[in-house]
C-alpha cells in the first residue's frame, strides 16, 4: 500500500520541478501567458499535461528570446535577415496547413487553403532573393513553432479541436509572423526591391491578421 503513494509523490515532485524550471526561465506571469494561448480547453487537461505543455512552450519561447538577443548583438547582413524571416514564413505555411487538416468548416478550410498558397508564394519569393544573395533555399521552421504545433496537436488529441480554437491558434501564429516581419524591416539591412517585397508581405500579413480577428469575433 505504501509503494503507490511513494510513486505518486515522486511523480508529483517531478512535475512540480518541471513547472518550476519553466517558471524560472520565463517567470510565472510569462508561463501563464503562454499557457493561455492554447484556449479555454486547457483547463480540462491534467496537471501533468499542463506542466509538460507549459514547459515545452516555455523552452520554445526561451530559445526564441535568446536567438533574438544574439541577433541584436551584431548587425545582420541582408542574407542573414532574410534567412531568419524565412523560418517564420515557413512556420506560417505549416500552421495554416494544420488548420486545413483540422477544420471541418468548408468556408474556413477554403480560406486556410488560400493562406497556405499565399504563404508558399511568400516563401518562394523570399527564397529567390536569398539564392541571388548566395544562400541556399530555406525550408526549415522555428523551434518555437515546432513546439507550439506539437503542443496543440497533443491538446487536440485529448480535448478535441473546434473552429474557435483553430482560429485562436492561427491568430497567435500570425502575430509571430508580423513580429518577424517587423524585426526584419527594423534591422535596416534590407534594401531596394527586397525591402519592398518584405514590406508588401508584411502588409498582406496584417490584413490576414485583421481578417482572422474578424472571423474569431463572429464565432
Amino acid at each position: 500500500m505504501d509503494q503507490p503513494q511513494t510513486n505518486s509523490a515522486s511523480s508529483s515532485n517531478s512535475d512540480n520541478s518541471l513547472l518550476g524550471q519553466a517558471q524560472q526561465l520565463l517567470g510565472k506571469d510569462n508561463v501563464a501567458s503562454l499557457l493561455g494561448q492554447v484556449g479555454k480547453s486547457f483547463s480540462k487537461l491534467s496537471t501533468t499535461q499542463k506542466i509538460v505543455g507549459g514547459a515545452l512552450l516555455a523552452a520554445g519561447a526561451v530559445y526564441f528570446t535568446t536567438r533574438n538577443k544574439q541577433s541584436s548583438d551584431s548587425q545582420p547582413d541582408e542574407a542573414s535577415t532574410l534567412n531568419e524571416l524565412l523560418y517564420f514564413v515557413n512556420d506560417r505555411i505549416e500552421g495554416y496547413q494544420r488548420a486545413v487538416d483540422e477544420s471541418q468548416d468548408p468556408q474556413q478550410r477554403g480560406y486556410y487553403k488560400q493562406l497556405v498558397s499565399q504563404s508558399q508564394r511568400f516563401a518562394n519569393e523570399l527564397n529567390t532573393y536569398l539564392r541571388e544573395l548566395g544562400g541556399g533555399r530555406q525550408t526549415s521552421t522555428t523551434v518555437k513553432g515546432k513546439l507550439y504545433r506539437r503542443w496543440m496537436d497533443a491538446k487536440a488529441a485529448i480535448t478535441g479541436s473546434d473552429e474557435k480554437a483553430i482560429l485562436g491558434a492561427n491568430i497567435y501564429g500570425e502575430e509571430w509572423a508580423l513580429k518577424a516581419y517587423e524585426d526584419a524591416l527594423s534591422s535596416q539591412s534590407l534594401t531596394g526591391q527586397l525591402r519592398q517585397e518584405v514590406e508588401r508581405q508584411y502588409a498582406q500579413s496584417q490584413k490576414t491578421y485583421d481578417e482572422l480577428k474578424k472571423r474569431q469575433a463572429q464565432q
